[in-house]
């Protein structure tokens, strides 16, 4: 019987063209992977908003939100993260699927974000790394530099103990949705144009 890699885990696609493939991710310090039951439970959320969408993923990390988005017919992903090894697997996935509508930026996320994108998107994962408080410098950026299409949705993963008030949510935010899983609230909002 052969063993798997112990700096190896997986994350497994639950619907659309990829259904049930398992991709390899590394486990890193800081790295939660989003569960089945949470993603899910957000993809049930989007529902027919992934179709066609281009989607920015902030913090990537093992590309659970990506590769779900992907294998729903998303038109292009964005995705953004800073440790090498795991944007170097994120890649490789990409290649194993043999998907040429996903892109890996490494890099730092807020950095990143203060370059206004060529084009918007209209759909935005935020699932940062716990108690690093990146997740209200994130939506301040994204704002600012004009990254959210009109009506653009937008999903925000945190820490349970994390107020809303505590992240300035913008108020052409609307939210949608919420819930709780463990340590993790989840919420989705929508992103009002007020043009």
């Amino acid at each position: 019987m052969t063993k798997k890699k112990p700096n190896m885990g997986q994350v497994r696609i639950i619907s659309g063209q990829w259904r049930s493939r398992r991709l390899p991710i590394h486990d890193l310090e800081g790295l939660r992977p989003t569960t089945d039951r949470v993603k899910e439970t957000l993809f049930n959320w989007l529902n027919a908003n992934v179709v066609g969408a281009r989607v920015l993923d902030c913090f990537t990390g093992s590309g659970a939100l990506s590769f779900e988005a992907l294998s729903r017919y998303a038109a292009f992903a964005q995705m953004f993260e800073l440790q090498s090894s795991a944007a170097k697997q994120l890649q490789q996935n990409l290649t194993t699927l043999e998907c040429e509508q996903g892109h890996v930026i490494k890099g730092d996320t807020l950095t990143l974000l203060k370059t206004p994108p060529s084009e918007p998107f209209n759909i935005i994962f935020i699932d940062p790394p716990f108690r690093q408080q990146l997740a209200a410098p994130c939506i301040e950026q994204l704002t600012a530099q004009q990254w959210l299409a009109p009506d653009a949705l937008i999903y925000l993963e945190t820490e349970t103990e994390i107020s809303l008030s505590s992240l300035n949510i913008p108020q052409s935010w609307t939210q949608l949705k919420e819930k709780a899983a463990g340590q993790v609230t989840y919420r989705l909002f929508q992103s009002i144009n007020t043009n």
